[in-house]
């Protein structure tokens, strides 16, 4: 790009002066009416600042015209009559969003954000428009290296200029994709990840709940062509048709990888009034096993500083037996006869809960683990599957949690994400490497604190752990949710940037405009307004809050929205399917036609 300044503000291009100023906006008084209607809401206007090198960049958000009587100018033939006029008087509300400089030191045409100083009253305002506007908005992304550019589309107000966000800032610093459905937030979690892809060595790991990013590990070829190469690698976590002969891409959580709390919160009813003497022996036995194991396999450093919660594989059985002692044993009276024990009878119902919950089959991605699940060494080799797969396997996974229970979910996801999240904490610094994890959907487990359950509190206590630390050990969350009132308070706000699509909610609405600043207020009012693919890009990955056209992806997600009245006339209902839908619901698997 050449040094002479990119902005060329002529006076055809001046609207009119700064009429009045607060602390974020400026009301222009306009001049040249002729500009007005080009002005329009979202428009770029440039400020005469304190310097002929400084100008202070503003969106529109508000324009008026409003009409006054005045005295009309003398009539020669009639001078003694006092005539008056209607006259209009234009004004445009403006948000400052930066500063843009012709030179500062030795560098030329920079713009960076905040105003480092007010415009004052009487300063001369530019509308950006034509040739200006290409070569501002070119300007956003022009110091990013290759390595740090993130292309998600290009920019409404400039079709010709790309939308380039700075890839570093946008995972740093946790980002969220919110969106009404069928605003497009598959498709734009889709293209975020093609473009990680393109990485040599990319790290995501995505929380699919309803089966739709499966395309990206088994993409299919569209009519008359061939299909993609994958991006992704799939595994899902295991349902009931994949208990006895366990797929290789099934993942199982253990109930010994669950800590104290999380076990508790399936299995404890706080309401009992043996709940205490419940958890109490609960821990004492999960403890004792845990030891067994580390003393039977020679593990006496790890042994010297365990505790209930360290991830140490033990039977189920085992537990259940010693439960199962404690609530029958019979105690010993002072005449050497049998009394009631200690125990005895207080943790029948507790036992019976965590039986229920082991003989669900529902559950057997927790209960009913493969026996290579109970070898010590078999954490460490699924969790490298995941987070250090290798350079032949795609650095993309995509994790699928559809056939998990509802209310196990949130536990469920809690316990994965705490898990791979402790493994990156105790890691050698300089030997991490940062990986994301994509909450799709993330309503269904991170719901807001004061309306989540016991359950649903424990992986709100993973994630909300990761969102305030994660940064600093490499671990960064990008939210997507089409509900973002119901989504966790704490973790949207420390989300740095956002991608808002269409939200027609007025809760949803509040919620975002809650979490950006004051001045952006006037910036989330089209939201409504926004097509299918349009977005609302802000934070700290651009130095221009802007309306951005997302790129349509190579690889498209399954959530297409469906065409109801064009199927309803072309495509017939298929019974087959239906009573093939029925049995799958009664084996609670897609696995095919496996028992259950």
């Amino acid at each position: 790009m050449s040094d002479a300044p990119i902005l060329n503000l002529e006076p055809p291009s001046k609207l009119g002066k700064v009429a009045a100023v607060d602390t974020s906006r400026v009301l222009i008084a306009v001049e040249n009416a002729v500009l007005l209607p080009r002005a329009a809401v979202g428009s770029l206007v440039a400020i005469q600042g304190a310097t002929a090198q400084e100008y202070l960049i503003g969106m529109t958000e508000r324009v008026t015209r409003q009409l006054r009587e005045q005295t009309a100018q003398p009539d020669p033939l009639a001078p003694t009559t006092l005539a008056t006029e209607v006259v209009p008087d234009d004004a445009l509300r403006v948000v400052l969003l930066g500063t843009y400089r012709t030179i500062k030191g030795m560098n030329r045409n920079r713009f960076k954000r905040g105003a480092d100083s007010f415009p004052q009253i009487d300063r001369d305002c530019f509308l950006i428009e034509g040739g200006n506007l290409q070569r501002f908005m070119s300007l956003l992304g022009k110091d990013l290296e290759e390595k740090q550019r993130l292309e998600l589309g290009h920019f409404v107000l400039d079709q010709s200029a790309v939308a380039i966000a700075n890839g570093d800032r946008f995972f740093q610093r946790h980002a969220s994709i919110l969106g009404s459905t069928g605003s497009g937030k598959s498709w734009c979690v889709s293209l975020i990840l093609e473009r990680a892809y393109a990485r040599k060595y990319a790290n995501i790991i995505v929380f699919d709940m309803h089966g739709e990013y499966s395309s990206l590990a088994k993409p299919t070829a569209p009519p008359g062509g061939t299909a993609p190469s994958p991006i992704a690698a799939q595994f899902k976590i295991a349902g009931p048709g994949d208990l006895d002969k366990p797929p290789p891409h099934a993942l199982f959580l253990p109930y010994w990888l669950l800590n104290r709390e999380e076990m508790l919160s399936m299995i404890l009813d706080r309401s009992d009034q043996n709940a205490p003497n419940q958890a109490s022996r609960f821990t004492l036995h999960v403890r004792a096993l845990k030891e067994a194991t580390l003393t039977d396999k020679k593990k006496d450093d790890v042994k010297a500083t365990f505790t209930v919660d360290s991830p140490v594989p033990y039977t189920l059985a085992d537990l259940l037996a010693k439960l199962t002692h404690d609530d029958t044993a019979k105690g010993i009276g002072v005449k050497g006869g049998e009394v009631k024990g200690e125990w005895e009878g207080r943790l029948t119902r507790f036992i019976s809960r965590l039986e229920a919950k082991a003989e669900d089959r529902r559950y057997g991605f927790m209960f009913k683990p493969p026996a290579a699940a109970l070898d010590y060494d078999w954490l460490a080799m699924q969790i490298s599957s995941l987070l250090a797969p290798g350079a032949d396997k795609p650095g993309i996974k995509v994790v699928d949690f559809s056939e998990v229970p509802s209310d196990v979910l949130p536990v469920v996801t809690g316990v994965f994400a705490r898990l791979l999240y402790d493994v990156q904490f105790w890691m050698e610094p300089d030997k991490r490497t940062p990986f994301v994890f994509v909450c799709d959907e993330a309503h269904l487990y991170l719901p807001v604190r004061e309306d989540a359950n016991a359950v649903e509190k424990q992986a709100l206590y993973s994630f909300e752990r990761i969102a305030k630390e994660g940064r600093k050990y490499g671990v960064s969350l990008l939210v997507v949710s089409q509900r973002p009132s119901d989504v966790s308070r704490t973790i949207l706000s420390q989300c740095n940037n956002f991608l808002i699509l269409r939200l027609t909610n007025d809760q949803d609405q509040n919620v975002v405009r809650r979490l950006m600043p004051d001045s952006l207020a006037g910036v989330l009012d089209g939201l409504p307004l926004l097509d299918t693919g349009e977005a609302l890009l802000l934070g700290d990955a651009i130095l221009l809050p802007a309306r951005i056209r997302l790129k349509r992806p190579t690889i498209e997600p399954l959530s297409q929205t469906r065409d109801f009245w064009q199927e309803w006339g072309e495509k017939a209902p298929d019974s087959a399917a239906v009573k093939a839908a029925v049995e799958t619901l009664r084996r609670q698997s897609r696995s095919g036609s496996g028992s259950a």
